[in-house]
């Protein structure tokens, strides 16, 4: 079970080999807009869950109306 555990989480120097990768897939200009790109992203995706929670009491109140 343990032997499981260690292959699933990279150490440094697979970190290091993915991010040679990434940087000869995509080069140095590109990257910092692919990071823009999933901050965004994640920004949105915060967005949209705190608007669903938001949502929740009011949904609450019209259920009693009805």
């Amino acid at each position: 079970m343990m032997g499981i555990l260690l292959l699933s989480m990279p150490g440094g120097t697979e970190w290091l080999l993915i991010a040679v990768v990434v940087l000869l897939l995509f080069g140095g200009k590109k990257i910092p807009e692919l990071m823009k790109g999933l901050g965004q992203g994640i920004r949105e995706f915060k967005t949209g869950m705190n608007g669903a929670e938001e949502k929740k009491p009011e949904e609450k109140e019209e259920a009693k109306k009805k």
